[in-house]
C-alpha cells in the first residue's frame, strides 16, 4: 500500500537512520547518484530495488525517476536525512486506509535539528513539505532543484512530524552552503529575479528569520542558523549577479 522513494549521494552517515524509520512500509525505492562511500552496500541491506542514475546536481530529475519506480498506491518521499517518527508511522497507517479518494496528498510538518536540538522558531517548525501522495498524482518539476513537487488534486496536512538532520557540523553547512546557493543563483536567473540591493535583502533575511519570526527564542543556535541563512541569500545573490555580469 505504501511505498517509500529516497536518493542519494554518499549518505552513509544518515541513511541507515531514515531506513530504519521506514522498515514498515511495503516497498523501499532507493536511487543511488553515483556514490562512493558506503551508502548502497548500507541500502542493499533493506531492500533490493536499488536503482543508479547520474549524480545531476538538478536533483529533482532523480526525484522524478524514483517516484516513477513506485509501484504502491501511496508514495511517502524522503530525503536521507529525515527521520519518520513513530508518531507519524502511526498517522500515515492510519491515513492511507481512509477511503477519500479526493485527497491527493499531504503536507508533513517537519522539525529541523541543527547543533544538537531541534528548533521550534525562525521558520524552522513547522516547516511544512509535501510528502506523502498518491501514485500517479505528483510530479516534480525537472527545471530547477528549487522547485517543490506538484500534486494534482486537493491536499490537507498532517500533525505529526518529520525528522530532518540536515548537517553534522558547521562545515557540512558550509560544504551544502555551496552547492545550493549555486543552484538557487541559477533558480532565480531562470526566473528574471534582479540582483540588486544585494546587502539589504541580506540583512532583511536575517531580521525577518532571528526577529520578526522569533529566531532568538532559540538561543545562540537560533542566532547562528539565522546567520547562516542571511549568508546563503548574500551569496545566492552575489552567484546571480555573476551570472548576469557573464552576459
Amino acid at each position: 500500500m505504501i511505498s517509500v522513494s529516497i536518493i542519494g549521494h554518499n549518505e552513509e552517515r544518515n541513511i541507515e537512520r531514515c531506513l530504519e524509520s521506514v522498515k514498515w512500509v511495503d516497498e523501499i525505492i532507493f536511487v543511488d547518484c553515483e556514490s562512493t562511500d558506503k551508502t548502497a552496500e548500507i541500502v542493499n541491506r533493506y531492500t533490493k530495488n536499488v536503482f543508479s542514475c547520474d549524480n545531476n546536481p538538478n536533483l529533482n530529475v532523480n526525484k522524478q525517476f524514483g517516484i516513477e519506480q513506485c509501484k504502491n498506491s501511496w508514495i511517502l518521499y524522503l530525503d536521507p536525512d529525515e527521520v519518520v517518527s513513530g508518531n507519524l508511522k502511526k498517522e500515515i497507517l492510519s491515513i492511507v486506509q481512509i477511503e477519500d479518494n479526493e485527497i491527493k496528498g499531504y503536507f508533513i510538518p517537519r522539525k529541523n535539528h541543527y547543533f544538537g536540538k531541534f528548533l521550534k522558531y525562525g521558520g524552522k517548525y513547522p516547516d511544512y513539505q509535501l510528502r506523502l501522495f498518491r501514485n500517479g498524482f505528483a510530479k516534480f518539476p525537472c527545471k530547477h532543484v528549487h522547485e517543490r513537487i506538484n500534486v494534482e488534486g486537493k491536499v490537507r496536512k498532517l500533525e505529526s512530524p518529520l525528522l530532518h538532520y540536515p548537517y553534522s557540523d558547521i562545515s557540512d553547512m558550509l560544504k551544502k552552503s555551496n552547492f545550493y546557493t549555486s543552484r538557487k543563483g541559477e533558480y532565480w536567473f531562470s526566473k528574471n529575479k534582479k540582483s540588486k540591493f544585494i546587502l539589504l535583502q541580506s540583512l532583511i533575511k536575517f531580521f525577518k528569520l532571528y526577529i520578526f519570526k522569533f529566531g532568538f527564542l532559540d538561543g545562540f543556535t537560533g542566532f547562528t542558523v539565522a546567520t547562516m541563512d542571511s549568508y546563503n541569500e548574500f551569496v545566492s545573490l552575489l552567484k546571480l549577479k555573476e551570472i548576469r555580469d557573464r552576459g
